[in-house]
């Protein structure tokens, strides 16, 4: 398995020259952005005053925010050459320099108090338009890039170095290489260029094919022979980049890091680290308080039902694996009979167990028996969102079963998650349906963004009472 081709937001290894660079269109893109915020903002004034004539006041924070955008979007790398590079990241990259933008831009009104002469309705239209147009036009030229490249213009050749031909024909998808600005050229066995070598021929092959690049399809295992090749295509001033192939190595956030001067390939990292747990911790605060304080008065009611309705205490704790494997106690109601389980093991409910309550069974089919877990959000020990927290035995259990399955640890354990969007909530009966969960766990961790987050909470909300495999 190697590591993917377009990898957006990661900067690919490279090893003669710098993984990303700026694109030659940088300078006529930033001037579109600045002529974007200015269109914007006549729009959004025309619509909130019902005439465009800015006063000079309006046309100085017009002039400042367009500049500020462009000087954040420079900084994030928004400006960075688009090629092997999909839409979606790049418009998420567009849109999280744009908030920041209006983050500083808020600062700066608050901290110099004038933030009471600007309409708060033309803000909001100037944003929501300048966003518009930016990813309009974004669209725009990556479709338009699409087809350029599809015809066969604006493409750097690529030679592919691989230990087999096959593979690298299965990796690397021609058509796709070239919609993204790569063509592909020859493969070429690692022996061959060792060949060259020897033999003087590397500079005369290399230009027969006119190669823009040339990129290491290797396995980890002839590691021994990369600095060989590299040493071998010394004389020759092409891009260099090394795609290294795990087999079957599972990956989790997998990136490329710089740390202490060299190169690291980040194989199994959480990445709830730095700004995004900062985000993270935020989102879970702000929406945990909020739905904690419209449910209490459900969970009073609640409380009061299952006292009277049965022997035995309101909730149900029981101990469970949390971010790094550290455990702390899970709150559920309770809504089952109290009995006791056998030593070592844990039976999990099923639709008709005799050992639900009544109440319990509709506490379970509708998931109000979760809501005390919004409590272990706001203490901070599980997420609105992330992997269900399973029974310590049923980890213990499933470890050497499935691989990668602790990696489900590496972030907060989640009250929602991926897996229950897609239908792999409750029993889990076969060893079949909890692979299918860790894989959905897994991707989730693989992806982790706020919108994707706010997406899980939304659908989570409309699935509640139409999915019957609640138990």
């Amino acid at each position: 398995m190697a590591l993917p081709l377009y990898d957006p937001d990661d900067q690919l290894m490279a090893t003669s020259s710098q993984p990303s660079s700026t694109s030659s269109f940088a300078p006529l893109i930033a001037i579109v952005d600045a002529l974007n915020v200015i269109l914007a903002s006549l729009v959004a004034h025309w619509l909130r005053f019902g005439f465009a004539d800015m006063s000079a006041k309006f046309e100085v924070l017009t002039g400042g925010t367009a500049l500020l955008l462009v000087f954040v979007l420079t900084i994030t790398g928004v400006y960075d050459s688009w090629r092997g590079r999909r839409l979606p990241p790049l418009l998420k990259r567009y849109t999280f320099s744009l908030l920041l933008t209006v983050a500083v831009l808020m600062a700066f009104l608050v901290f110099t108090k004038t933030a009471i002469e600007f309409s708060r309705l033309w803000l909001i239209y100037l944003v929501a338009l300048t966003w518009l147009g930016g990813t309009l036009y974004r669209c725009g030229y990556h479709f338009y890039l699409k087809r350029l490249r599809s015809a066969g213009k604006n493409l750097r050749s690529v030679l592919v170095i691989t230990s087999d031909h096959h593979h690298a024909k299965v990796l690397f998808d021609e058509r796709e290489m070239q919609q993204s600005g790569y063509r592909l050229v020859h493969h070429v066995h690692a022996s061959e260029i060792e060949r060259w070598a020897h033999s003087g021929q590397v500079i005369e092959e290399l230009s027969k094919y006119s190669v823009d690049e040339v990129w290491l399809d290797l396995p980890l295992s002839m590691g021994r022979f990369i600095k060989d090749i590299v040493y071998a295509l010394r004389h020759v001033t092409v891009d260099i980049r090394f795609f290294p192939d795990f087999e079957d190595i599972q990956l989790l956030n997998h990136k490329v890091s710089s740390i202490l001067g060299h190169y690291a390939i980040d194989i199994s990292c959480s990445p709830m680290r730095g700004f995004n747990r900062t985000l993270k911790r935020c989102e879970d605060l702000v929406l945990g308080i909020l739905i904690c304080a419209l449910v209490t008065p459900v969970c009073l009611a609640i409380a009061l039902l299952i006292k009277f309705s049965s022997p035995g205490p309101v909730l149900f704790k029981q101990y469970r694996n949390g971010q790094d494997g550290r455990r702390f106690k899970v709150y559920k109601f309770r809504s089952m009979t109290v009995h006791q389980e056998a030593n070592g093991t844990v039976t999990q409910a099923k639709p008709d167990d005799p050992r639900l309550t009544r109440l319990g069974a509709f506490l379970r089919r509708t998931s109000l028996d979760e809501l005390p877990q919004f409590f272990n959000v706001v203490q901070g020990r599980m997420s609105i969102v992330g992997p269900r927290p399973h029974a310590l035995i049923h980890n213990e259990y499933y470890m050497d079963l499935i691989e990668s399955y602790m990696w489900r640890h590496k972030v907060k354990p989640g009250i929602t998650g991926l897996a229950q969007i897609r239908g792999y909530r409750g029993l889990t009966d076969t060893l079949e349906k909890m692979e299918r969960r860790v894989e959905c766990d897994l991707e989730y961790i693989n992806n982790w963004s706020l919108w994707l987050d706010l997406k899980i909470i939304t659908l989570t909300v409309f699935s509640i009472f139409h999915n019957r495999n609640a138990f």
